[in-house]
């Protein structure tokens, strides 16, 4: 994934060696033994000052929920300590965002571990989605994303508007605080598996008279790990040191600033006001999903800072058609308003206000001149898969099953014409983009053919299995008894290297046999 250019982005040297060995279930002492092999021997050298301005010393300074030990944080900080080219990853994929979620935490006086929480959710990934639907940085399904103000619709999604998903899930941590009367640890297992799961929890601790915070609940498996794994990685931020790790200081500067657009606007003019890259537009706003804005809201856009005078002056020069890349379309026999709509990736509405037709448009005639956008598959292959799981979400209860199998000399275009599709459609309902060679034998999804809640694209990935890791299995092991590839374990268990560990529970996706 081509990421935002972060302000001088951290880097981790490597770290001291650790002697931390694979093995099946720990005990405390074996854990307190690899910590012993990770930990410096002498952390009584002071530190020299940091220097001033140094965004991740306001991280330190703010962590509030106290030095808890427990062998299941021990245990997430060892993975972590084995593994700082994750470390760092993360971290350069934050510089972006960051320094805007510190200040909103800090603002509302909350613990500054919740701005740590996007590495846990998303890996700082913006256009980071999961199986559950989740998606963005702070990962809202599309229930809580709507319970909490965030708009979802052809247009736009905001549980991935960096700046609206993380008020609303600030927004939701401080109810979960308030419900769970100040307990911190509840709340943050609550944002993981819900306030249901977590509630039923200490119900029934209460009922057999056992403790209830939350090293004492009965919770998900996930959620187990989830907390503790937060807590670790709050524990790297501010002793790096303590396992042969060396965070460097982030620039305490703001990346972006948010800019009024007064409207719709194409993000590839938007980008060329900013003087960025189509793709760095997209990565600050990943909640606008096609080639342009909402044109129905919200009508802003994250800029990087040092471009905003420049951008917002030049965007008060432009006229409205400046805005909005357009170009003509002549009107074939058989089309229609949806049709044409599908071709150029746009809405009905959209057409009609752009040729100010009436509501329900009459027959288009053969010959007339439409104007449509233009330039629509120059968009970025993340921003195409996420368009096509709202394309597909809007043909749920479709059932049909047509799938074309590739033959030497076919391309997208001679498919899409041959079975009467436009080429974006057909690209967005496979994940490819127009622009892709094909490959003899390849099959093919023609239309949706969901099933449950999986789009058509998702549905091949097939029956749900749950592998549980023993010792000395590698991941090429797995996917070998698995029958599938090492890059789909990695997408689908959020595995960024290949360090995995005896008892670890991996989801896979197998194909079902018929």
């Amino acid at each position: 994934m081509a990421a935002v250019t972060p302000p001088a982005s951290p880097s981790i040297p490597a770290p001291v060696p650790v002697g931390v060995r694979p093995s099946g279930r720990a005990t405390s002492a074996d854990l307190d033994a690899e910590l012993a092999s990770i930990i410096a021997p002498d952390l009584s050298i002071p530190e020299p000052m940091a220097p001033p301005g140094d965004l991740l010393e306001r991280v330190r300074a703010g962590l509030a929920l106290g030095d808890v030990r427990h062998s299941r944080i021990d245990r997430e900080a060892i993975f972590y300590a084995r593994n700082p080219e994750y470390v760092e990853r993360v971290f350069t994929r934050a510089a972006p965002y960051l320094h805007y979620i510190v200040g909103e935490v800090e603002q509302r006086g909350l613990p500054l571990e919740l701005a740590l929480l996007p590495i846990i959710e998303s890996a700082f990934q913006p256009y980071a989605y999961s199986r559950a639907r989740a998606d963005g940085l702070w990962q809202f399904i599309p229930s809580t994303g709507g319970r909490f103000g965030l708009k979802q619709d052809w247009w736009y999604d905001g549980r991935r508007d960096v700046v609206a998903a993380t008020q609303a899930a600030l927004d939701y941590l401080t109810y979960l605080h308030d419900m769970f009367d100040g307990d911190w640890l509840a709340a943050i297992a609550a944002y993981n598996c819900g306030e249901g799961n977590v509630s039923r929890a200490i119900r029934r601790n209460r009922a057999a008279k056992m403790k209830t915070d939350f090293w004492n609940l009965k919770l998900p498996s996930e959620t187990r790990t989830y907390v503790p794994r937060l807590l670790a990685m709050s524990d790297i931020v501010a002793h790096p040191e303590k396992y042969g790790l060396s965070i460097e200081g982030m620039p305490d500067i703001p990346y972006f600033v948010r800019v009024e657009t007064g409207g719709q606007i194409s993000m590839e003019v938007a980008a060329e006001l900013a003087g960025v890259t189509t793709e760095e537009m997209y990565d600050l706003n990943p909640a606008f999903h096609r080639w342009a804005t909402d044109p129905t809201g919200p009508h802003h856009l994250l800029v990087p800072v040092e471009s905003a005078a420049a951008f917002s002056e030049s965007l008060l020069q432009l006229t409205p058609d400046q805005r909005m890349r357009v170009e003509r379309y002549t009107v074939r026999a058989g089309d229609t308003l949806t049709s044409v709509a599908q071709r150029f990736a746009t809405t009905t509405q959209h057409l009609r206000e752009l040729n100010e037709l009436p509501a329900p448009a009459s027959a288009l005639a053969e010959g007339a001149e439409l104007r449509v956008p233009s330039a629509v598959s120059a968009l970025p292959p993340r921003v195409l898969q996420a368009a096509a799981r709202v394309d597909a979400r809007s043909r749920r209860g479709q059932t049909v099953r047509a799938v074309h199998v590739v033959r030497r000399g076919d391309s997208l275009w001679s498919i899409a014409q041959r079975h009467k599709m436009d080429v974006v459609t057909l690209a967005n309902l496979n994940r490819i983009d127009p622009n892709d060679t094909l490959r003899a034998g390849q099959r093919l999804v023609l239309h949706a053919q969901e099933a449950g809640s999986t789009a058509a694209a998702e549905s091949a990935d097939g029956r749900r299995v749950t592998y549980v890791v023993r010792r000395g299995d590698t991941l090429s092991d797995i996917a070998r008894t698995l029958r599938v590839t090492v890059a789909s374990l990695r997408e689908w268990n959020n595995i960024s290297g290949s360090s995995i560990r005896a008892g670890q529970k991996l989801v896979a996706y197998v194909r079902r046999r018929s």
